[in-house]
């Protein structure tokens, strides 16, 4: 079926096109032409359009946490809830638990690959090797060191998953487990970690590429001891940020975003709440409250956020004082380079799979595309 849009503002993954049409052929991009070209028979589209996002971050949606009853349809659902939310593809993220039930998750994310589910990109395990000192929401109890049985179970996953990122703390994990997680295939992920700078960059340099939610749950940056922070912002990794200005000030966010022109991509780190209207859940036995736009255990620790990607960045833009381009690049193009997955997402280019997302004027999203089908 051949679609022709005109009317929005064309992001094409790079710069914006002005008075240009955009061609959908089937489920691929067929052209941008010019719009006083385009045939009579088009689609009017108020706003923006712009490549589908990439969520690195998501630990539920739909109704669904990805924990120990996470089966192939959880996941499913879990994706589903996103590319609603304008996902192209997530990375379904499993917190701190035990070994039966990281296996379990990992079990479902490789019948997940298998069957090729639409919106499924890998998966994300945050913990549980991590540092108690900077646990966040994660459970204690379940935090523990790296064994090998662990190891080899992450790098076997790693060849069988399209995508397997781990969190980890580099203070808890030795140096050559991080580089055989990267040998392996992992992407390394430092978080979770009251480490000191130089602990940080030994830790980059064995292999870890990236870091978790920028600023949240690390050691920060201090005048004589930079911590993980600083270590990311002196740094080349990427790393993940939750822009929902409760996690960072706008503040914090101009600054770490005028210190690193690239590498810092957009995560929601949503929970099950994600494209309900729930108000409550779940987490290892601990209530989350979703509360004017937070989540928090009742003790008021922060448990993920009440965030959409279309949000993130509208809030970048309105409060951080980020050009749109940039904006969003961060929720498509840049996690997509740190996927490696760059020929395939983060653009609108004849040829490229018709994923994308509508923006309104107001920047709240309108509609979501995933191969050339309207959702």
């Amino acid at each position: 079926m051949r679609q022709v849009l005109t009317g929005a503002r064309i992001f094409d993954g790079q710069s914006f096109r002005e008075n240009a049409a955009l061609v959908i052929e089937g489920d691929r991009i067929g052209a941008l032409i010019p719009a006083d070209t385009a045939p009579a028979d088009t689609r009017r589209i108020e706003g923006t359009i712009a490549p589908a996002f990439l969520d690195l971050q998501v630990n539920g949606g739909g109704g669904h946490l990805v924990g120990s009853e996470t089966t192939v349809e959880g996941l499913r659902q879990v994706c589903a809830a996103h590319l609603r939310l304008g996902a192209a593809g997530v990375l379904p993220t499993l917190i701190t638990d035990t070994a039966e039930t990281t296996a379990r998750v990992i079990g479902a994310g490789i019948a997940a690959a298998e069957a090729r589910m639409p919106g499924f990109l890998g998966l994300h395990l945050e913990g549980p090797h991590l540092d108690p000192r900077r646990k966040g929401a994660h459970d204690p109890a379940l935090i523990r060191p790296m064994e090998a049985q662990d190891l080899a179970r992450l790098c076997e996953a790693a060849r069988r998953l399209p995508v397997l990122m781990v969190t980890l703390a580099p203070e808890s994990v030795p140096l050559d487990q991080i580089a055989a997680l990267a040998d392996a295939g992992v992407i390394v992920s430092l978080g979770h970690s009251d480490c000191s700078y130089d602990t940080a960059r030994a830790g980059f340099a064995a292999g870890a590429g990236c870091a978790t939610h920028l600023f949240n749950a690390m050691s920060q940056i201090g005048n004589r001891a930079p911590g993980l922070a600083g270590a990311i912002l002196d740094g080349d990794a990427f790393a993940g940020l939750i822009a929902d200005g409760i996690h960072v000030h706008p503040a914090v966010m101009r600054m770490a975003l005028a210190a690193r022109r690239e590498g810092i991509f957009l995560v929601t780190d949503c929970m099950a709440f994600a494209g309900t209207d729930a108000t409550e859940m779940l987490l290892n036995g601990r209530r989350v409250l979703r509360r004017d736009g937070r989540l928090t255990l009742e003790d008021g620790t922060l448990a993920g956020a009440d965030l959409t990607l279309a949000e993130a960045i509208r809030i970048l833009i309105r409060d951080v004082g980020i050009p749109p381009e940039r904006a969003l690049r961060m929720a498509s193009a840049e996690p997509a380079r740190l996927l490696g997955l760059q020929d395939r997402y983060g653009a609108i280019a004849p040829g490229r799979a018709a994923d994308l997302v509508v923006l309104g004027p107001d920047g709240s999203l309108t509609a979501t595309c995933h191969g050339g089908v309207w959702l």
